[in-house]
């Protein structure tokens, strides 16, 4: 092939791809880029959420293996509780303050409709520990503290699994009632001073005449995030490679719109022809 008609046949193919510089085209790169960012942001958001599962399933794995520790030991009143110390097991000695219980709307377990009681347990050094006592299936709606089973009188030794305050307008305290534990909201509504968190109940000692369900403890699994976090670049890749797809169709074969055997082909077929 003569030199010139070679350097000509290149030239045309690279100016070919000029279709690229099209308002279409760079709407659709745009459109294929913020796609393929946003992608990737979730699957990096799934993988940390994984990471973080794993330190939170060692921090309790090492509190499980330790022995009961004295409250006072792990908690005091006005501070939050530490990251290493969620799931801890302490005990404490006290007396419930009955008439103080505040209930937990909205506990749903496997279908059913619940409340949690939590009990103030006044100890000797004077803060009270609030005790996550268990779940009990109620109608939904129910509030009234007195409709739920009474913890032992008199002198009580509880044990059981530190957990940290929530956080937001669930945690606001009417009538003895909240959607969600919060030891600064309680120890306002109740004008009585309490250790930072709560405890979730693993034991009594005396037991009550009726007791409540235990808590659930957390599964300790990395649950789906490492999937998640593929299936999220995946759609990512696929978008990129879409693009490149269609890019690559439209050079080799021209607009789809002007193709031979294509609506808008025709009539441009056949007026060529007519001249």
């Amino acid at each position: 092939m003569d030199p010139s008609l070679r350097a000509s046949h290149t030239l045309s193919h690279v100016r070919s791809f000029r279709f690229l510089l099209s308002r279409r085209w760079l709407l659709f790169a745009v459109t294929v880029g913020l796609l393929a960012w946003a992608t990737w942001w979730l699957g990096e958001w799934q993988f940390h959420r994984l990471e973080d599962r794993k330190v939170s399933n060692a921090v309790v794995r090492a509190n499980e293996d330790k022995p009961p520790a004295p409250v006072a030991d792990v908690l005091a009143p006005g501070q939050e509780v530490a990251d290493a110390e969620e799931w801890r097991v302490i005990t404490a000695t006290g007396t419930y303050a009955v008439d103080e219980t505040v209930v937990i709307r909205y506990r749903s377990r496997e279908g059913s409709s619940g409340v949690d009681a939590v009990v103030p347990l006044v100890t000797a050094d004077g803060p009270a520990l609030l005790v996550d006592r268990g779940w009990l299936q109620t109608e939904p709606g129910t509030t009234d503290p007195g409709d739920i089973p009474s913890p032992p009188e008199g002198e009580v030794t509880v044990t059981g699994w530190v957990r940290a305050d929530g956080s937001g307008d669930s945690t606001e305290v009417s009538d003895q009632s909240a959607r969600a534990i919060s030891s600064v909201a309680i120890g306002e509504a109740l004008d009585r001073e309490v250790y930072g968190g709560f405890v979730e109940l693993r034991s009594e000692d005396p037991e009550p005449a009726q007791p409540l369900a235990r808590v659930e403890l957390p599964e300790l699994d990395n649950g789906p995030h490492f999937f998640y976090g593929l299936q999220w670049w995946f759609f990512g890749v696929l978008a990129i490679f879409g693009f490149c797809y269609l890019a690559y169709d439209e050079w080799k074969r021209g607009p789809r719109g002007q193709r031979p055997g294509s609506r808008k082909g025709q009539p441009t077929t056949g007026a060529s022809s007519r001249n």
